[in-house]
């Protein structure tokens, strides 16, 4: 069975992994026909079900959510606004042949919000370029600008390329990485708008005046290629609970989708890698890339749910304390909240606490709230993570009893015990020799 994992999110005394494991609950797996898969819980960043979801896949059009995202937070940085206008430069609509395109020529002007409903919805090879060099400046330090992006969201195995995800063997990416970049792109509503249009509208274009005849372009309609958005391609995926999402399809890449759902305060990111169509018991063949997705979204929602394991309760075990004449000992409990998003068949109630004390003792004072120790959680036999345990109350020292220990302590200091040990000798030989 595969393994659940989740990342840690609790506390910085939790193990600096990024990932764990849940036990194998006899919860049954979404069936899938697609190389790679991985689902994620993304209001926590809970890795629900992976399926090779940390190998290194080819992203195809996918890699246009980077590009878009770049875009968007030009606009934030307020280097351009979603009406700049833009006019396509001959480099930039030059394209490799079979890719995807919304024919774009150069020399027609379109506003960055056009541009990014040409890159998002019919995944315009040449609207990326555009959009890159208007971005950087120019194709190659917008690419750079991709990765380093990437490596600040925290993706470990991702490397681009091109600005739109036609082939090259040094673009690449994982299934965990593209809900990286995924997440932080659906952070924006123009980006939530457009990926959850199933067609728009491009109104008549001007062409740049230095350009030739057939100074406009015609009004075109451009159509969303996800069809649990849009119903143009492919019939019978529409999804309720989709959020928008990306397709992306190259011969190495295969049939992929990232797509985005919630089902009330579930919010859930899916992605499928390299799909294969799905042969029905009824002879229906399905879209692999959709199919996918539906199941392991309904999957998820379905089995799933974000619940409290553990937070701020009674006192759990108690300190001895010294130097104190108030009280011999010190109550300790848990401190914080522990939630996760859990298969729903495991009940909480039965999670197996370990306490762990820093030490048996503790000399006053001591401060309410003090960490004393730490509390473990965990679930036939998997850790699903740690609090503090803190003193409950204040003790205060007793300056007597404080001063007695300092006068024990030191006296019991070895190097003192010589040096007592020398004077006494001294103090002997005096005697013996006053004595003769």
């Amino acid at each position: 069975m595969k393994k659940y994992r989740f990342p840690s999110l609790l506390l910085a005394v939790l193990v600096m992994v990024q990932l764990l494991s849940l036990p194998a609950f006899a919860l049954e797996e979404p069936q899938l026909s697609c190389a790679n898969a991985i689902l994620v819980d993304a209001n926590y960043d809970e890795v629900l079900y992976e399926k090779g979801g940390y190998d290194k896949v080819y992203p195809a059009s996918i890699t246009k959510v980077m590009t878009a995202l770049l875009t968007l937070e030009a606009i934030d940085r307020g280097e351009l606004s979603a009406q700049t206008q833009v006019t396509a430069s001959q480099s930039a609509t030059t394209i490799p042949e079979g890719s995807s395109t919304a024919d774009i020529k150069a020399g027609e002007t379109l506003t960055v919000e056009q541009l990014l409903y040409c890159l998002l919805l019919p995944s315009a090879n040449e609207a990326a370029q555009i959009l890159a060099e208007t971005v950087g400046g120019d194709i190659p330090t917008f690419v750079e600008m991709m990765n380093q992006r990437a490596q600040e969201l925290g993706c470990q195995n991702t490397h681009f390329a091109n600005p739109h995800g036609f082939h090259d063997p040094e673009h690449y990416t994982t299934p965990y990485d593209i809900t990286l970049f995924m997440k932080a792109a659906m952070e924006y509503e123009l980006f939530q708008t457009i990926v959850t249009s199933p067609n728009y509208t491009l109104p008549v274009t001007q062409f740049h005046p230095e350009e030739p005849a057939n100074g406009v372009s015609e009004e075109r309609i451009i159509r969303n290629t996800n069809a649990l958005t849009s119903n143009w391609k492919y019939l019978g995926y529409l999804y309720s609970k989709g959020t928008g999402g990306k397709t992306g399809s190259t011969d190495e890449a295969g049939e992929c989708l990232v797509e985005t759902a919630k089902d009330g305060d579930n919010y859930f990111i899916s992605v499928i890698m390299n799909a294969q169509d799905v042969t029905l018991p009824d002879g229906t063949v399905k879209k692999g890339q959709f199919y996918n997705t539906i199941q392991l979204l309904d999957w998820g929602f379905a089995n799933f749910h974000h619940t409290t394991i553990s937070q701020d309760s009674a006192p759990v075990a108690s300190v001895k304390v010294t130097l104190s004449d108030q009280t011999d000992q010190v109550m300790v409990k848990p401190e914080g909240v522990i939630s996760r998003t859990l298969p729903k068949e495991v009940d909480v109630d039965n999670m197996e606490t370990t306490i762990n004390l820093f030490s048996d003792t503790v000399e006053a004072p001591v401060t309410e709230g003090q960490v004393l120790g730490t509390m473990t959680l965990s679930y036939e036999g998997e850790v699903y993570g740690v609090l503090d345990l803190v003193a409950d109350s204040s003790v205060e020292r007793s300056e007597l009893l404080y001063r007695k220990a300092q006068v024990v302590e030191f006296f019991q200091n070895s190097g003192v015990k010589l040096l007592l040990a020398v004077v006494l000798v001294l103090i002997i030989s005096n005697i013996v020799i006053v004595q003769q």
